[in-house]
């Protein structure tokens, strides 16, 4: 492979720059994002070049781009069948989550407890939706929800406000035991989208 980005790729990347450069805020950043998402998903180079990209399994994503001066991160998730997800959050970063490829169970959730108990959560499961190719769920800060995968091998792309891995600390929640922990983000592992 070149080093060249593939076309669509770098439009993605040149339509995240300018929505962070002349946005006023994350908020109208993350609903252009999720957007120029929405079409980047549809070009058929970029699934075609997704199925060749490898498993994330074992708590990784995959590090496709990282902005040197807006500071938004794109990664990709590629799952094997049925591959289920723990509830989490993205503490204080936005995520514009889009499925590429496959189809996936996009779950949120709200949290009911007042928070004051440490480790003791109480959530309810909000809305699920199937992501099939194109579909973009933007979660706002510290939104609870989880991916899980179909019957067949997925790939998302996820566009983060900002790289959270090594930076801080999110939440885990296990709704069985009303309990919620932090931990850390997925292993990033650097992957070119390249021609």
């Amino acid at each position: 492979m070149s080093s060249e980005r593939l076309p669509a790729f770098q439009t993605l990347i040149d339509e995240l720059r300018a929505a962070f450069a002349t946005a006023p805020d994350k908020a109208v950043a993350m609903r252009e994002t999720g957007r120029a998402l929405e079409r980047a998903l549809r070009d058929d180079g970029l699934r075609d070049h997704c199925r060749a990209w490898p498993s994330t399994e074992g708590h990784r994503n995959l590090l496709l781009y990282e902005d040197p001066d807006h500071g938004f991160v794109i990664n990709a998730v590629v799952r094997t069948e049925d591959r289920k997800r723990g509830i989490h959050d993205h503490a204080h970063a936005w995520t514009a989550y889009g499925i590429l490829d496959g189809t996936e169970e996009l779950a949120r959730y709200r949290r009911v407890d007042d928070g004051a108990r440490d480790g003791y959560a109480e959530i309810d499961l909000v809305s699920v939706t199937t992501g099939t190719r194109g579909t973009v769920d933007v979660v706002p800060p510290f939104g609870i929800h989880s991916e899980n995968g179909g019957r067949e091998r997925s790939v998302a792309i996820i566009v983060r406000s900002e790289r959270l891995v090594g930076k801080c600390l999110q939440g885990r929640y296990k709704p069985d035991t009303k309990t919620t922990y932090q931990g850390e983000g997925p292993t990033q592992v650097p992957f070119a989208v390249t021609v």
